[in-house]
């Protein structure tokens, strides 16, 4: 009964256009009613519990980091470093693309962010190199997906937070799987355009791309700045955080000199809005979680998985299985927040570590951001390349069937998360 009541509320208010942060305080009101325990002050405080959380702080200035990256020339380097190195071959403008997503993924942690960027350097350069444009716009959106992967990624600092998963051994443990999720992505496009009649333009020079790399050095500085000091201690996630934001704003305002003080408010105002929709979920989704732990939902779950519970593998592809189907109706914010309460239990009961099952469920969830009808990503390449929705959801299939097979990879051989980060930490 409970598992209904908590399915019912939720379902049933997000059915009726009620936002997801007030569905979820909805859906612990009636947990709370339900278990004859309501109490408004019990809730109130769960709200602000939920969003006074050290960790998360790292969210905003991941989310400005972003914004500068964008505003302040870092992104247009990176690219042009890229076209500079692989615009030559053959289908070159979509290779760019992959490996621009990489390097713009360990600026910003953000999918959205790196897509728009990506949407409006490269899309056009490839529509007028004569690509197909659904099939250009969804390597766009699927290579944007890789953000929240490789570090530093917004998506697993909210599930360290929610699972109570050190955050800086799931930016190290992204780093190999981010990596594949590329690799996939590059052999899906060469097969998708070797019989393409496309001329590719001239190779570049060394010393164009000695040029284009000096150009791009100091955008490049920051990944390394990151994991580095992760690795030796030097600061915390939430510390790198900041750091990246005030990297990102010295390298665009004195180096680049792109980022003009009257663009600083706009910067600034974005990042608060986006910060604020995520940390108000985060506090919401604290009070369904704490009424989860009440109700002992987990262990209700627990029991119907049971004939599961055996063998880690059909265990890991039943819940993948779940998450892409919970995936296609919701957005990755609150997919996180409101399945990770009820799995991790389930998780610990199996012997999964968490840290691999932490990466799993995040590229899960990623993929999820180009799985339509809800895709933010999707919806963010068609806006800002000015291409309808179905004919980016065309572009992007067999893009999100590679990557979903690197994911399923990755459930077989657990060794591609845990060897790189045992070797790392």
């Amino acid at each position: 009964m409970t598992i209904i009541i908590f399915l019912g509320s939720l379902l049933g208010a997000m059915a009726l256009g009620i936002p997801i942060a007030f569905s979820l305080l909805i859906c612990g009101a009636a947990l709370m009613l339900h278990l004859n325990m309501f109490d408004a002050q019990i809730l109130a405080q769960n709200v602000i519990n939920g969003a006074d959380s050290f960790p998360l702080l790292a969210v905003p200035f991941f989310m400005l980091a972003g914004e500068i990256m964008n505003v302040g020339g870092l992104s247009k380097r990176i690219v042009n470093l890229a076209l500079a190195m692989v615009g030559h071959i053959k289908g070159g403008l979509g290779y760019v693309t992959i490996i621009a997503a990489c390097l713009m993924a360990a600026l910003s942690g953000s999918a959205v962010a790196d897509a728009a960027a990506l949407s409006a350097l490269l899309l056009p350069m490839m529509v007028a190199a004569g690509h197909d444009k659904a099939r250009s716009a969804g390597l766009i959106a699927s290579a944007g997906i890789i953000a929240p992967i490789i570090p530093p990624s917004i998506g697993f600092v909210i599930f360290g937070v929610a699972a109570n998963v050190s955050v800086s051994k799931l930016f190290i443990a992204g780093i190999v799987p981010g990596l594949l999720l590329a690799v996939g992505l590059w052999f899906t496009w060469w097969y998708l355009v070797r019989k393409e009649k496309i001329a590719a333009p001239a190779r570049k020079t060394f010393a164009d791309v000695a040029s284009a790399f000096g150009q791009a050095s100091w955008a490049l500085g920051l990944p390394f700045i990151i994991l580095f000091g992760l690795k030796f201690g030097w600061f915390t996630p939430t510390e790198a955080a900041v750091v990246a934001a005030v990297y990102a704003f010295l390298v665009a305002t004195f180096v680049y000199r792109e980022l003009k003080l009257s663009q600083l408010v706009k910067i600034f105002t974005d990042a608060a809005k986006t910060t604020a929709i995520v940390m108000f979920l985060v506090a919401a989704a604290l009070v369904s979680a704490w009424m989860i732990t009440v109700a002992q939902l987990p262990d209700q779950v627990v029991e119907l998985l049971k004939p599961f519970m055996g063998n880690q593998t059909v265990l890991l592809l039943a819940i993948m299985v779940l998450v892409m189907i919970v995936g296609t109706a919701m957005d990755m914010t609150p997919t996180i927040l409101i399945l990770t309460p009820v799995l991790m239990p389930i998780v610990k009961a199996a012997g999964i570590d968490p840290v691999y099952f932490g990466v799993l469920f995040i590229i899960n969830n990623a993929i999820g951001l180009i799985t339509p009808p809800v895709g933010t990503v999707l919806n963010t390449v068609a806006g800002v390349g000015k291409v309808s929705m179905d004919e980016v959801t065309k572009g992007v299939m067999p893009f999100m069937v590679a990557q979903f097979a690197v994911m399923f990879l990755l459930v077989l051989f657990p060794q591609l998360v845990m060897l790189p980060l045992k070797w790392f930490y």
